[in-house]
């Protein structure tokens, strides 16, 4: 394995997976079926709930009930917390769906009994106790890392980082919007470790970014294959929420209805 590049530890890992993931999915989304009115939105690193505004407007209109959790982005256990506390407001079956670093949350607060299903958008799917940040090394750093600016033990994105790379295909005067909404996130919130991992039991919906320059599109793909989950591919970068909205909220409910389960 060390004799080998990271590049093509990469693609043999995504082959792998892949590979996997297709001999077995049939008996590992056999028999479980979501139906969910309630659907529990969690936003990522340097980003805030507003991230979900036009998606939220399309499950609304498709007649969900809709909460954006407010992110704290301090310490894994405060989002966790925060997350537990939206869903124990819900009055039955929800589905549970991140973008990016909040993949890290609902996989873990994905085993609550209400939650019947989850919707990973470019987002983080670690196993319990995975060393997320030694996994992501094994794959191609994106651009965006190098517009990380690190003050008072918080980082935000550079401007120009935040709109090239994390924004990249969103319209400029729409990221320049988000650019100043953007949440500073606790320097140490990429190590923190989940103690579960949901999608090892609940159906699982995957959206990878094809053109993603802060996750890599590999990774994406070999997280996805992991969980068997139902996968749809977007041209979009990172921000696919709010440049495929409408691709984003019909995978989304097509979750909350079952669709692909059985």
């Amino acid at each position: 394995m060390f004799a080998i590049s990271r590049a093509k530890f990469a693609k043999f890992a995504v082959a792998a997976a892949l590979a996997w993931a297709a001999s077995s999915i049939a008996s590992a989304q056999g028999n479980q079926t979501v139906r969910a009115h309630n659907v529990v939105l969690v936003h990522g690193a340097w980003a805030d709930g507003s991230s979900w505004s036009e998606v939220i407007a399309r499950l609304q209109a498709a007649g969900l009930h809709v909460t954006a959790v407010q992110n704290p982005l301090t310490t894994l256990s405060n989002s966790v917390a925060e997350t537990r506390r939206v869903v124990a407001q819900q009055d039955g079956p929800t589905l549970l769906v991140a973008h990016s670093w909040g993949g890290t949350v609902i996989s873990q607060v994905g085993t609550d009994p209400k939650v019947t299903g989850l919707v990973y958008v470019a987002a983080r799917a670690p196993d319990a106790d995975e060393d997320f940040v030694a996994l992501s090394a094994k794959f191609p750093t994106g651009p965006v890392r190098a517009g990380v600016q690190t003050r008072d033990g918080f980082t935000t994105l550079s401007e120009d980082a935040f709109l090239k790379h994390f924004a990249n295909g969103v319209p400029h005067a729409q990221a320049e919007v988000l650019y100043a909404e953007q949440q500073p996130t606790a320097a140490t919130l990429f190590a923190g470790r989940t103690t579960e991992a949901a999608w090892h039991a609940k159906p699982s919906w995957y959206a990878v970014s094809k053109h993603d320059e802060t996750i890599n599109p590999d990774l994406e793909r070999f997280l996805a294959a992991r969980m068997r989950a139902i996968t749809v591919e977007l041209d979009a970068g990172h921000l696919s929420l709010v440049s495929h909205a409408k691709e984003v909220a019909d995978l989304i409910i097509a979750a909350a209805r079952g669709d692909g389960q059985g």
